[in-house]
């Protein structure tokens, strides 16, 4: 089977797939992300969507949208934040774009409390006739890819199969008649793309061109063009190999920022240079946040230091994660001035 249809089944089989049956997030479980580091990267993005929906004209309604929310804590951390804009949530459906019946519940029980969610199983399922924020992190990684070998011959596709022994292993298909947008690479080199990574770039670009508003997209992932199998799984915060585990850990990819971008932008969304996490989270004044917290909890400025080392530093999360957005005509988007 392809690369892409063996993602597929491993994260979201509804009987056997990881995110349908165990997905389990934090310092206990699989892997960290950032909202679960520090309370400062949510508020921040809370600030930001105060400033998006101040830039829109504050709307109402209006509709706040997190694609794979998780646990449930960034939105919970948004909304915090976000409530120092007088009507912010008074004007806002919030969203909850959620496969998974177990994270679902999760959320239910984190935000409880917060104003009430609902959930749509994609991002076509939220009706489209109000502006629209809308937030990401750590949500493209896991989208469907496919990789290719170059061979002495051409472009070949790679292939999940079983050796000799039964044991899944993976294979040369036959040539590609799609050719990778990469201009040289040695025999060997691996190549990746995602259908499922433009088409969601394509509709987000669509629905933010009509509906006005913007999408913010925080991964890990490339901001040029490049070779180099990224596909991985993570379980209990270490990695093994992609094929050792199936539906028992986390798969995921880095992000083709170029593609989705591109895509966005043919179907109509603004889109301005990828950022860095370091420079969006510092541009929105994380270093500041930070400070105050410190200076409110002393005996918690230590462990407040060491969450934003580990949000911003380039050897940390700094540099390895990027942020990408797309909006509509006339709206200014805080952190990607020029």
């Amino acid at each position: 089977m392809s690369v892409s249809r063996y993602m597929g089944l491993c994260l979201h089989d509804p009987a056997d797939g990881y995110y349908a049956t165990r997905p389990d997030l934090g310092a206990e479980g699989d892997f960290l992300t950032a909202p679960l580091i520090s309370q400062i990267f949510g508020e921040l993005l809370g600030l930001w969507a105060a400033e998006i929906w101040s830039s829109l004209g504050r709307p109402r309604p209006f509709r706040l949208v997190e694609l794979g929310p998780g646990h449930g804590v960034m939105m919970t951390d948004v909304l915090r934040a976000a409530k120092v804009a007088t009507g912010f949530l008074d004007a806002c459906e919030v969203w909850l774009v959620e496969l998974s019946e177990p994270l679902r519940r999760r959320q239910a029980a984190t935000m409880c409390g917060s104003c009430a969610p609902r959930w749509a199983d994609s991002l076509r399922d939220i009706p489209a006739d109000a502006p629209m924020i809308v937030l990401a992190n750590e949500f493209l990684d896991c989208l469907p890819i496919d990789q290719a070998v170059r061979s002495a011959t051409g472009w070949r596709e790679r292939r999940v199969t079983l050796d000799a022994g039964g044991s899944l292993a993976f294979g040369m298909g036959a040539e590609l008649q799609r050719r990778p947008p990469i201009d040289r690479a040695p025999l060997g080199a691996v190549a990746e793309w995602s259908d499922s990574l433009e088409d969601l770039g394509r509709a987000v670009g669509a629905l933010i061109a009509r509906c006005g508003g913007a999408a913010l997209f925080i991964d890990y992932g490339r901001a040029e063009a490049g070779v180099g199998d990224t596909l991985q799984a993570v379980r209990r915060h270490r990695k093994e190999g992609a094929l050792a585990s199936p539906g028992e850990a986390d798969l995921t990819a880095h992000v083709d920022f170029p593609s989705f971008m591109a895509a966005a932008r043919a179907a109509g969304g603004l889109a301005p240079p990828v950022r860095t996490q370091r420079a969006l989270l510092c541009a929105l004044g994380a270093e500041i946040r930070a400070l105050a917290l410190a200076r409110s909890r002393p005996d918690r400025a230590d462990l407040i230091g060491r969450q934003l080392d580990r949000l911003i530093s380039p050897e940390q999360m700094g540099h390895l994660f990027k942020a990408a957005v797309i909006h509509s005509k006339g709206v200014a988007v805080p952190g990607f001035e020029t």
